[in-house]
């Protein structure tokens, strides 16, 4: 008897064991890398460079530097160019580059009295620090706005499974009695550490270096604080040589970005392990795994290995840019500006990928309540309590680690639970003499752990209680920075009009 294949097993859907397609989210950052990608180098360049324009030439409009019909006449010409997409700049040879391609059709279409005037008061050293900064805006928010959203799926977990009891684990081995709820906690804060890094590395992208020109100023009377403005920068640089010398904002992204990605490597070791048949402690739905090509019975958690490798994008990126910026002197420098600042764009886009898997991973995994709680009994996690026991007591913590640890020896040679070792261990059943049976269990145990920061008391709900202020506290910074960029993305555009109409 043969079986017709339904639609999703002719797609490759249906393995016979996983019968749903993988995450959409999840195919998009694993398998997309095979199809043409819709990157557009020369069209992203060309678009900030004439974002920076319209700023130049409304600041020298209103400063009367250039008068208003040139200025107008140069900002008509290049919002048609934008709104062709630059399809004639596209088609010009660039011996010397994409700037001078661009700027001598200007010079072509509108003659050197109006085209000409254009870099006035600039050069491209202050216009490329400026244009890298615009450009970063935006895989920075994706990676910020991610790592916000991981940190919010791992509070969300961290509240529903704070009562499921596991082990925590010290060299591989069950230690003590903690929670899911309590590791997700955990892992949550130093996620929210690394956000904070991430907004405060943020805040040198928001510094205006336009008008240090080459790297020494300008005698043209620039208003830099105002191009500022119209750019959504916070300010304009207090000195020409670091404004194009500089590109440590580059550093301090991949640094905080490389931390993070260290701290998902981690979370991902853990739970690779976690999903292991062995452990069983936590099941992926069938849309976070994949199967085998040749062994059905198969279901890989291989999301978890993609995070670990991209996790580390970021650090190599930070090694990268910081060995070419070492072989150059404070100033502008194509190590600097150039070979440096390529590393960037992988490594924010890397960490930011593994971060989205991981908050899938995270959302989509679910406990083994039952298991969890079976290997915390069975690796005996409650023997650190039973000695604090005696300690309480007036036993020397020495001598009840010692004690107890012949109590769990016992406890294996005979087959029996610990509770039972303890009080058949003499000089231990008069400590366990007046608790209840299930004293020594997991639960029992990781609530009594209050002290700390442990898993018991009023503890938990503390920690949640700061990392949700923490979270908020950066989602409102973060914000604001967005909601700035956009509104002076609007308003020059406003002023980029008025100026045009009084031409």
């Amino acid at each position: 008897m043969t079986t017709t294949p339904h639609a999703g097993q002719a797609q490759g859907v249906d393995t016979g064991r996983l019968r749903t397609a993988l995450d959409a989210r999840a195919h998009r950052i694993v398998y997309d890398q095979y199809r043409p990608g819709a990157d557009d180098p020369i069209g992203q360049e060309l678009r900030l460079i004439s974002e920076v324009d319209r700023a130049h030439l409304v600041m020298l409009a209103e400063r009367g530097i250039v008068d208003a019909a040139r200025a107008g006449a140069l900002l008509d010409t290049i919002e048609a160019l934008r709104a062709d997409d630059f399809a004639p700049v596209r088609e010009r040879p660039m011996p010397r580059g994409l700037y001078l391609a661009y700027e001598g059709w200007l010079v072509d279409r509108l003659g050197q009295e109006t085209g000409g005037v254009l870099h006035t008061g600039r050069s491209r050293n202050d216009l490329n620090a400026t244009t890298v900064r615009l450009r970063v805006r935006t895989p920075y928010a994706r990676l910020l706005a991610e790592t916000l959203e991981l940190a919010e799926v791992l509070l969300e977990k961290a509240e529903r499974y704070r009562a499921v009891t596991m082990p925590a684990y010290t060299h591989g081995q069950p230690a003590v009695p903690i929670s899911y709820g309590h590791y997700l906690c955990g892992v949550a804060g130093a996620v929210l550490r690394s956000a904070g890094d991430l907004l405060d590395a943020g805040g040198e992208i928001d510094i205006n270096p336009l008008g240090a020109g080459a790297v020494g100023g300008t005698s043209v009377p620039v208003d830099p604080a105002r191009t500022a403005e119209l750019l959504g920068f916070t300010g304009a640089s207090a000195n020409s040589v670091d404004a194009v010398a500089s590109r440590d904002f580059v550093l301090r992204l991949l640094s905080a970005a490389a931390v993070l990605g260290v701290l998902m490597a981690r979370i991902a070791r853990d739970l690779t392990w976690w999903t292991t048949e062995e452990f069983g402690l936590l099941r992926m739905a069938d849309d976070l795994v994949g199967s085998s090509s040749m062994m059905p019975q198969k279901r890989n958690p291989f999301l978890l290995e993609h995070i670990q490798g991209r996790s580390s994008a970021a650090l190599a990126g930070f090694t990268g840019a910081a060995t070419a910026m070492s072989t150059a002197g404070y100033t502008n420098a194509i190590a600097v500006g150039t070979e440096a600042v390529r590393h960037l764009w992988p490594g924010l886009a890397g960490t930011e990928e593994a971060a989205t898997l991981l908050r899938l991973v995270v959302a989509g995994a679910e406990p083994d309540r039952a298991r969890m709680t079976a290997r915390a009994r069975d690796g005996f996690t409650a023997a650190t309590y039973l000695a604090e026991r005696l300690v309480v007591d007036g036993m020397p913590f020495r001598t009840a680690h010692h004690l107890v640890g012949e109590t769990v020896l016992g406890a294996l040679d005979g087959g029996l639970p610990l509770s039972d070792a303890a009080r058949a261990q003499p000089a231990v059943a008069g400590a366990a003499a007046g608790y209840p049976d299930h004293w020594l269990e997991p639960e029992t145990v990781a609530a009594a752990c209050a002290h700390g920061g442990g898993p018991g008391g009023t503890a938990p709900e503390a920690a949640l209680t700061q990392a949700r202020a923490q979270l908020a506290a950066v989602t409102s910074e973060f914000d604001a920075r967005r909601a700035r960029w956009t509104a002076a993305a609007d308003r020059l555009t406003d002023d980029v009009n008025r100026v045009m109409i009084q031409r």
